[in-house]
């Protein structure tokens, strides 16, 4: 597997070593993933995922540091949470203020000149993700992250009075299940993978 740098490989190989030392039935009755006695199963963004204990491995493979960075945080530290009819803003949950700015260059700023110049090209990828239309701003969809953790990302077009905007709202159990830091890196991959599918 390429690198893609040194920031994305470092933080892998630590999660790395600490998922090997970590006892597997925990990890799953904490997080909610599902274990065999030899893989964990996560369903990524419509992708299911299987990733082996005690040496790591994952298929389909993934050539994304930061996706598996991902996926071993939340065997790691997630936590599952039942599903919520409530949507939260970033800045709304623990830690939100402190993480505003990186949440608004990573996903905010990025989402509203992806996809905001592009709408019908954001319809097309976010239904080929399996996204749910929503009626607000000129697009928006809902999508499922992680079984019970869901996501509704609304695009407004840009014009020659406005350039284009973004918001990313989040169901109430990411406060307890993510850390304000992979709630930034779940946007970043949700965008990253309508983006794909365009």
């Amino acid at each position: 597997m390429q690198v893609e740098n040194h920031k994305e490989e470092v933080p892998f190989a630590h999660y790395c070593e600490k998922f090997q030392a970590a006892d597997p039935a925990e990890m799953a009755l904490r997080s909610g993933a599902k274990w065999d006695g030899v893989a964990f199963t996560l369903t990524l963004l419509g992708t299911s995922y299987t990733i082996t204990h005690p040496e790591y491995s994952i298929s389909p493979a993934v050539g994304s540091l930061p996706l598996q960075t991902f996926l071993l945080r939340f065997l790691l530290e997630g936590k599952k949470g039942s599903f919520s009819a409530n949507f939260k803003t970033f800045r709304e949950m623990p830690w939100g203020e402190l993480y505003i700015q990186p949440f608004t260059g990573r996903v905010l700023t990025r989402a509203a000149f992806t996809f905001g110049t592009r709408i019908e090209a954001f319809r097309k990828g976010a239904e080929a993700l399996g996204g749910l239309p929503l009626k607000h701003g000129d697009a928006a969809y809902e999508f499922e992250l992680l079984d019970q953790y869901r996501l509704r990302l609304l695009v407004w077009e840009g014009d020659e009075e406005f350039p284009p905007n973004a918001q990313l709202l989040y169901t109430d159990n990411f406060e307890t299940g993510f850390s304000a830091e992979d709630r930034v890196v779940a946007g970043d991959l949700l965008i990253g993978a309508v983006k794909a599918a365009m």
